[in-house]
């Protein structure tokens, strides 16, 4: 387990999770299952799954903000966030541990209190600044290696369900949400 964000040496990815108060997610390999779908004139067609969707929808509700740090650029992205009211997107980051930065700097959230979920690489350098890092179960190796916390799920199966799921445990949140559905 690494040291992210600062949080002190006893606390564990549990604790931590207790205090997110900020989800930060990819996108391609995370939201999606990271293939990518493009048609002969160059349009680019992503799948969500639907109950990654509706656990965002409910963590928002517990109070807890979600944005998107990516690195590419995609009007099928723009349009997910603003269907799952999502006010803090960055595409096209090129350096994911400045958007990281500026974001929570932005929201007055300290790192620590951030939770992050990544699949490869071009995600390290935001994932080593949160205080709960996260990846996707079919993520190479290394990447699993180097997290707080890996989903049961792959990307774009769930994974993100699975990490909202497990913050609203940490949370204590369940009776809540599923007085609401009662």
């Amino acid at each position: 387990m690494t040291n992210h964000g600062n949080p002190t040496e006893h606390e564990t990815w549990f604790d931590r999770a207790a205090a997110v108060r900020l989800l930060v997610l990819d996108v391609d390999g995370v939201m999606t299952d990271g293939r990518l779908h493009l048609t002969e004139s160059g349009d680019e067609h992503k799948i969500f799954h639907s109950r990654d969707g509706h656990g965002i929808k409910l963590i928002q509700s517990l109070g807890v903000d979600v944005a998107i740090i990516t690195g590419r650029s995609s009007p099928a992205v723009s349009r997910r966030a603003a269907d799952l009211g999502i006010q803090h997107v960055v595409l096209g980051a090129t350096d994911k541990g400045q958007a990281i930065e500026e974001l929570a700097q932005l929201l007055d959230i300290p790192l620590a209190r951030v939770a992050a979920m990544g699949d490869d690489v071009l995600d390290l350098p935001m994932l080593n600044r949160v205080g709960l890092s996260t990846t996707v179960a079919d993520a190479p190796a290394m990447m699993r290696a180097r997290v707080d916390w890996v989903s049961p799920l792959p990307g774009g199966y769930g994974a993100v369900r699975a990490l909202i799921d497990t913050l609203i445990d940490a949370q204590g949140k369940w009776a809540e949400i599923l007085s609401r559905h009662s």
